[in-house]
């Protein structure tokens, strides 16, 4: 008997230990093929401590050198490493080294947005006949979800593999009227590194149990030269659009889709975002800059190549595919150095820019832009790549 218990004991402390080794908290996935390819490296620490819990931070490094950390709270890119032209990594996304800095008002850094992304108009939309009041915190519009919309809560996790790719899987229940939204909303988002390509592709799937509205993005903030290394006007951006939305001076669609020829806003071909950026245009005069969405040339409903932006100075190229009809680019207009980034640098006006994926800012008050409404029979799913190699 006392053999048996000694044989017990040791067999449970070893699958503690092994347990204890599984990447993800909330313990080993079981979505597919868990076992961790050896050229990858995965690693997750604690990172302080939220309202709702613990948050942790996530590593995934790739064979190719690219690296990305993730944490939980918000699922938000807290950095993300790639290559130059001389095989030199730096982090190329702007935010912070703690935790209390992404509870603490900030700029959206490196976050999950939802449950709409962008503004609707007067914080206000009204669905099957009935009208929704929303939190606003955008002058009289919703921006982002509201005030602790995604970007302030904290999402369970899952170790996730895949043919070619690994990497984290989060959710979270947006329960019924969260911010004003109707409906119960169940949430994925997943995060994937590919193994042997220099690519981060983001997976957003949701369901309700009633009708409501889904517009779900990221909103990493990009310096090829490295966060915190000087403004982004040099970066030359194309976006694949022959069509933007022109806003009001509340930054909200005015419905009408302008064609991009002979204005600021042509970027079919490669442009140093700085080229125009200055001109005296009133759209540009709105946003400080640009803050606009950008209608797709689309063939199809797949994921289609739509924007890159090359970074001179590192060599440093990211290509972004979708499969949205819209994309929102902002320069970084508001950043004034305020926000003290890592390392102690200030975050200086147009130091970042963002290129977010999604549907058209304000669509629910816009009859004539595609839909967001999401309804218990259906599920919403869009993806997006960030894909990054020199040249």
């Amino acid at each position: 008997m006392l053999k048996l218990f000694a044989f017990m004991k040791t067999t449970a402390r070893i699958l503690s230990v092994l347990l204890a080794a599984c990447f993800i908290h909330t313990g080993c996935s079981n979505s597919g093929n868990t076992s961790k390819p050896p050229e990858m490296s995965a690693a997750v620490s604690d990172y302080g401590q939220t309202a709702e819990g613990p948050a942790k931070l996530y590593t995934l490094k790739n064979k190719t050198g690219m690296q990305v950390e993730i944490t939980n709270y918000g699922g938000i890119i807290t950095r993300l490493s790639v290559p130059d032209k001389n095989g030199q990594s730096a982090d190329v996304v702007l935010g912070f080294d703690k935790l209390q800095d992404y509870q603490n008002d900030h700029p959206y850094f490196g976050a999950i947005i939802g449950r709409y992304g962008n503004r609707i108009a007067k914080g206000k939309f009204t669905l099957d006949g009935q009208e929704y009041a929303l939190a606003t915190n955008n002058g009289p519009n919703t921006l982002h979800g509201g005030p602790t919309g995604f970007h302030k809560h904290l999402w369970q996790t899952t170790e996730i593999h895949r043919e070619g790719y690994t990497g984290l899987e989060l959710s979270r229940l947006s329960q019924d009227m969260e911010e004003g939204y109707p409906g119960n909303l169940q949430v994925t988002v997943r995060y994937l590194l590919g193994i042997d390509s220099n690519e981060l592709l983001i997976e957003y799937e949701a369901t309700t149990d009633k009708p409501t509205i889904v517009n779900l993005t990221n909103h990493a903030y990009f310096n090829l030269k490295g966060a915190g290394q000087g403004d982004i006007l040099s970066h030359e951006l194309m976006i694949a659009a022959d069509r933007f939305t022109p806003v009001d001076s509340t930054l909200i669609p005015t419905g009408v889709l302008q064609a991009v020829e002979a204005t600021p806003f042509d970027f079919r071909t490669p442009t140093a975002i700085g080229a125009r950026i200055n001109a005296a245009d009133e759209q540009l005069g709105f946003g400080g800059g640009y803050d606009h969405n950008f209608v797709l040339n689309r063939k199809g409903m797949g994921m289609e190549l739509i924007a890159s932006v090359y970074e001179p100075a590192s060599g440093r190229f990211m290509e972004v595919l979708t499969t949205e009809p819209g994309i929102q680019f902002y320069s970084g207009n508001f950043l004034d150095g305020s926000n003290i980034g890592k390392g102690g640098v200030p975050y200086r006006h147009r130091s970042g820019f963002c290129l977010e994926t999604q549907h058209y800012p304000d669509s629910p008050n816009q009859p004539s832009f595609p839909s967001t409404v999401l309804r218990p029979d259906e599920r919403y799913t869009t993806s997006t790549v960030y894909r990054f190699s020199v040249k």
